[in-house]
């Protein structure tokens, strides 16, 4: 009963089979390959336009040298309080910034919400040089707790970003999933919104290392070479990155594990609704799972096999949780199967 993370996952059989595909013959090194040129091509078609892609092997990389490429001296990024770039990368995106900060925005849900968004930039005006500049804006999409962005609040965001005249970043480690739980394009949650810049992953939905910057104008992106290089994330063979990307976009797979993990949520989501010892912390609509149960719960259950992280009880959220209880996340994934969630809600009592 693996809930931990869809980082626990391994690879999908078609990812294996593509750098199988690759692992014998030669190739041009620094991301020059005819493979890594193909996949690049098939990035303008995912987005309906000519974009700038540069892979790099994770995605704290992607979002701290995506990030560094709007950098300003004093810059600041502003971001949700709860969003992985300010909690969880150790320092990277303020480190490859140069010093640049994040400034944490207030949001229900795990969301940014405009006007305090409006609010945060206010704090920080460009004239006034003890504060420094705001740089950019970004969101997680899918969030930190497993919401999702509609368009209209994307819209609402990007509005005030622009008003400002500032670029947006869309963190997307979990991107697949927020465009399956939505039904919409790339193009629709990202470029046509006014989104300027995604970190595409592939790792959590079943790539072995495979994370991609996206510049959806590719005039922003003339330093990315450099920011990568100096990195050090410009990798010799970098075909095995483009490889998993062969495998993991074609006939849209990506898609299709996305939705499998988010269907397998579904069912989660749907249980810990009749529980009588666990209950739904909040809904969601990706494929993180949030659920309140008796610490003694927890613990027998992780003596049972299950896997899952406690969780932090976000900041907007106080007196969630009771002394005797803990905030459990639950991800699945496109490796999870039903049997394993019917089995830990039998275990934790259907109703």
């Amino acid at each position: 009963m693996f809930f931990a993370s869809d980082n626990w996952s391994g690879a999908h059989p078609a990812i294996g089979e593509a750098l199988i595909r690759e692992q014998t013959g030669y190739a041009a090194a620094y991301g020059t390959s005819a493979l890594d040129r193909r996949i690049e091509q098939r990035f303008n078609e995912i987005f309906e336009r000519e974009v700038a892609v540069y892979f790099v092997g994770t995605g704290t990389a992607a979002n701290s040298l995506g990030l560094s490429a709007f950098g300003k001296p004093g810059g600041v990024v502003f971001c949700h309080a709860e969003a992985h770039i300010a909690n969880d990368e150790g320092g990277a995106p303020e480190f490859f910034a140069s010093g640049g900060r994040l400034a944490k925005v207030a949001g229900p849900h795990g969301k940014m919400i405009a006007q305090n968004l409006e609010d945060m930039i206010a704090r920080y005006p460009a004239s006034f040089i003890h504060a420094g500049q705001p740089a950019a804006v970004s969101l997680t999409q899918s969030t930190e707790i497993g919401t999702v962005y509609g368009l209209d609040e994307i819209d609402a965001l990007t509005a005030v970003a622009r008003r400002h005249g500032l670029p947006v970043h869309m963190d997307g480690a979990r991107f697949a999933n927020a465009l399956a739980a939505l039904d919409v394009s790339p193009a629709e949650m990202t470029w046509k919104r006014g989104v300027d810049l995604v970190s595409f992953g592939g790792t959590k939905n079943g790539c072995w290392c495979a994370e991609a910057i996206v510049f959806m104008n590719p005039d922003q992106a003339k330093d990315m070479p450099y920011i990568r290089k100096r990195a050090a994330h410009l990798f010799s063979k970098t075909r095995f990155i483009a490889a998993q990307f062969d495998g993991y976009l074609t006939d849209n797979l990506w898609l299709d594990l996305a939705r499998h993990a988010n269907r397998m949520a579904d069912r989660l989501r749907a249980a810990f609704r009749i529980s009588n010892r666990a209950r739904l912390a909040w809904e969601t609509q990706s494929n993180e799972v949030f659920i309140i149960l008796p610490k003694a719960s927890a613990g027998a259950a992780r003596a049972a096999g299950a896997n899952f992280y406690d969780w932090l009880v976000p900041v907007d959220q106080p007196g969630l949780v009771q002394p005797d209880e803990v905030l459990a996340r639950c991800v699945t994934s496109f490796a999870t199967r039903e049997e394993e969630i019917d089995q830990f809600v039998s275990f934790l009592g259907e109703k």
